[in-house]
């Protein structure tokens, strides 16, 4: 179920204005003053700010990103991670204070984050897999998603109901098989 915070992702695919500058506004002055405390600029803090907003954008465009948690940690935890890549990449270290504390947003705000994007990942890696399968499995798996009895999944495919069973278990099988090898690769693990 979406979070009521899945208005800010919206706003951000329709280029609302008045929305991004609220989104600006709310969240940009904590950003700033996250980086300024961790040996970065108002410069870099803007960067940062603008890169994640870009990275959500298309994850809520290519990826269908679905919030389960507040707007805030989510962003806070991307721009979190874009600017320790940043300390990395200049070779220095030196980060001073956690990002929760000094939001105080508490560990369960960064929990759901981090779910929330693990959630969306998780849900690209099993399209993408369901899409390797071959048609007839990607049918059987996705008609037997839906609240339909069985049988009646059977009787509009033109099988019996064992061999549905049956072909059924294979398909997610494979479909299991595929995502467990690629879990690494997706960095999901």
């Amino acid at each position: 179920m979406a979070h009521p915070d899945q208005a800010y992702v919206q706003a951000l695919l329709q280029n609302d204005t008045q929305a991004v500058k609220e989104i600006y506004q709310r969240f940009a002055p904590r950003v700033k003053h996250y980086i300024l405390q961790n040996n970065g600029t108002a410069d870099d803090a803007a960067d940062i700010f603008q890169e994640a907003l870009v990275d959500i954008y298309n994850q809520g465009k290519y990826k269908n990103l679905v919030l389960t948690c507040p707007f805030e940690p989510f962003l806070l935890m991307i721009c979190k991670r874009k600017w320790l890549n940043e300390l990395k990449k200049r070779g220095r270290q030196g980060v001073t204070k956690e990002l929760d504390e000094q939001f105080n947003l508490g560990e369960d705000s960064f929990r759901d984050a981090e779910q929330t994007w693990s959630d969306n990942e998780k849900a690209r890696l099993y399209k993408a897999m369901l899409g390797r399968l071959g048609e007839r499995c990607q049918e059987i798996i996705r008609l037997s998603l839906t609240d339909k009895p069985q049988e009646e999944i059977a009787a509009a495919l033109g099988v019996t109901y064992g061999y549905l069973r049956k072909k059924k278990s294979e398909c997610m099988a494979a479909l299991v098989s595929a995502i467990k090898e690629n879990l690494s690769k997706w960095g999901l693990t």
